[in-house]
């Protein structure tokens, strides 16, 4: 299961997530267009290898285990998906 990025990352988009993760599942990063426009940050659900250490790292408590997402912020587990099924995803085409 990967870990889900929910709404308290939006406009907050603190990076320190980015910097720990060591498959770079998470996007959009600072240097990566997206970035400015992009509300919050997102974890590729094919990438992440479920390692955990981003959510410590989160100074706003926005990571969760998907089985862990709390009831009112399930919709950001199918969120995290489909922005990497979009067109247009953050960082990386989808593989």
């Amino acid at each position: 299961m990967p870990f889900i990025i929910t709404d308290p990352c939006i406009e907050t988009k603190d990076t320190a997530c980015v910097d720990v993760c060591p498959v770079d599942c998470i996007h959009p990063r600072k240097d990566e267009p997206e970035f400015a426009q992009t509300i919050m940050l997102y974890i590729h659900p094919d990438e992440c290898i479920d390692c955990g250490a981003c959510e410590p790292e989160c100074p706003v408590t926005a990571i969760f285990p998907e089985e862990d997402v709390p009831q009112q912020l399930k919709q950001y587990v199918q969120l995290n998906r489909d922005v990497f099924k979009s067109d247009n995803p953050p960082g990386r085409p989808t593989r």
